[in-house]
């Protein structure tokens, strides 16, 4: 549920979460460039040039996604039988729905492929979580199901093409409008660079172990 219908249960803990690997073990989107796209090595360099900021983390994504031209439901498909969901966050998902944590995802990536993975990764269960990512939209003259056929929409203008944490500051915004309202407990769950703005959002920082926790970390 989008804020502020996420509040409505007065929910103690409120988890936001990156999701290519943090919730899976495999970023989806290095995954169709490495494989449908313009291979590892120039994904490698594009993250390069991002890192020392000779290029936007929303140029470089860009140039990913527009290398894969394999119709969507195919990169679809493909995903579902080579992204591997982390082993412990069904566990956790579970403890969320009991215990009535909401979960929001804050993806750089697109919305139909996390729908996608998570649906096949947990089951139809997974449909109750809230993304807040990309989308994906026909190209002109085309359909997604074309070679060639569809084209990343960007979130926002922002240098990230979805600046995570703008899907945050209205929850601390309620509060501080709302001093003697219970303040849920926010937490951000995040492996790297896309990660940072949100990080900063929320009280409590979980960095998963990997690539970027060290650049998230800091």
């Amino acid at each position: 549920m989008p804020y502020p219908e996420t509040l409505k249960e007065n929910p103690r803990i409120i988890v936001f979460s990156d999701f290519d690997g943090t919730i899976t073990l495999d970023d989806s989107n290095d995954w169709l460039t490495d494989n449908l796209g313009h291979g590892q090595k120039k994904r490698e360099q594009g993250n390069a040039d991002t890192l020392s900021n000779k290029v936007t983390f929303r140029d470089s994504f860009w140039e990913m996604m527009e290398s894969v031209k394999t119709p969507f439901p195919e990169c679809i498909r493909l995903l579902c039988e080579n992204v591997r969901l982390d082993p412990y966050f069904g566990e956790f998902y579970q403890w969320t729905r009991k215990n009535k944590v909401p979960v929001i995802i804050l993806s750089s990536g697109m919305t139909p492929i996390i729908r996608a993975l998570l649906v096949h990764l947990i089951g139809p269960e997974a449909n109750e979580i809230e993304i807040v990512s990309n989308e994906v939209v026909d190209r002109p003259g085309k359909t997604k199901d074309q070679e060639g056929g569809w084209l990343l929409k960007f979130h926002d203008d922002s240098d990230f093409g979805h600046d995570k944490s703008l899907a945050i500051r209205p929850y601390a915004q309620h509060f501080a409008e709302r001093p003697n309202e219970p303040r849920p407990t926010m937490l951000y769950a995040g492996d790297g660079v896309s990660d940072i703005s949100a990080a900063r959002e929320t009280d409590l920082l979980f960095a998963k172990k990997g690539q970027g926790t060290q650049i998230l970390a800091s």
